[in-house]
């Protein structure tokens, strides 16, 4: 079992897909600073949570 995301990680990360969906891949290291470059959050622990549910959600999509 893994660790349960927050309505705010999700959402945050589904208005990042819809946003700049084309962008993202399915590496983790490149998520994470295509998700500073978009995002202006502070907190280094949420930015690695976005990217890596980003990730997933990716390779799920392919």
């Amino acid at each position: 079992m893994g660790r349960i995301k927050t309505t705010f990680i999700k959402r945050k990360t589904k208005e990042l897909l819809k946003l700049h969906g084309d962008k993202f891949t399915t590496e983790f290291s490149k998520n994470k600073e295509t998700t500073a470059k978009y995002t202006k959050l502070t907190s280094k622990k949420m930015k690695n949570v976005i990217s890596g549910y980003m990730t997933r959600l990716k390779r799920m999509e392919s």
